[in-house]
């Protein structure tokens, strides 16, 4: 180890350093992809030796299941929090549809694509991909069950209509990350199989179209 890199890693508290590496780590999933995330690329991208990384993250299928973890809950957390300053059901779930389908949120499209995928072999990660499905099907599913109880929505089974919805998002925004021309107009298409779902009235989920708070 050079002279230059013993300096930098004395520099830093436990604490600094481990918080450091998960940032950093964070930082290549993002714009990499989880199977980007290494001892040596994460290293790297700190400045320090592999094995310093080794001392502080010395599984590193555990490093990936947590950053996954880290990345996709803050944005459950973030679109939550939207929803929940709105007035009404209504408003609330035209809200997530257009915020889920966003294309500004691709990268944690392909987060997800690529754990679905990676949680095969390691199921550190299954695990907290299964765990993060239940939180957004959660979210959902109180969207579409205060619907039902205000009366704005006919159906009766919400836990199906979250499972359905969140079906529908995952395959789109996994289309969108290859370009596929199919998806143009995802939006109205998702919004209007989303009002027979759950018996909203014709164009009042449609991007556009809903009442402004």
């Amino acid at each position: 180890m050079s002279s230059t890199l013993q300096k930098r890693a004395a520099r830093k508290t436990p604490s600094e350093r481990a918080a450091e590496i998960t940032e950093a780590a964070k930082e290549i999933a993002l714009e990499q992809g989880l199977s980007a995330i290494t001892l040596r690329n994460v290293a790297a991208r700190v400045g320090v030796a592999s094995g310093l990384v080794a001392h502080y993250q010395p599984n590193v299928e555990a490093l990936v299941a947590g950053i996954f973890t880290s990345i996709v809950a803050a944005e459950t957390e973030e679109v939550s929090g939207l929803l929940d300053r709105l007035p009404t059901p209504l408003e609330r779930l035209g809200a997530l549809l257009e915020t889920l389908l966003d294309d500004s949120r691709l990268d944690v499209t392909a987060i997800w694509v690529e754990a679905w995928t990676l949680g095969r072999r390691n199921e550190a990660l299954a695990a907290c991909v299964r765990e993060q499905m239940d939180a957004w099907q959660a979210v959902v599913e109180r969207v579409v069950e205060a619907g039902i109880a205000a009366g704005e929505f006919e159906s009766y089974d919400a836990p199906s209509v979250a499972w359905q919805i969140l079906g529908m998002v995952d395959g789109l925004n996994a289309q969108a990350l290859v370009r596929w021309d199919g998806v143009s107009g995802r939006g109205t298409h998702l919004a209007r199989a989303v009002e027979g779902m759950v018996g909203a009235v014709r164009g009042s989920l449609v991007p556009g179209s809903r009442p402004q708070s």
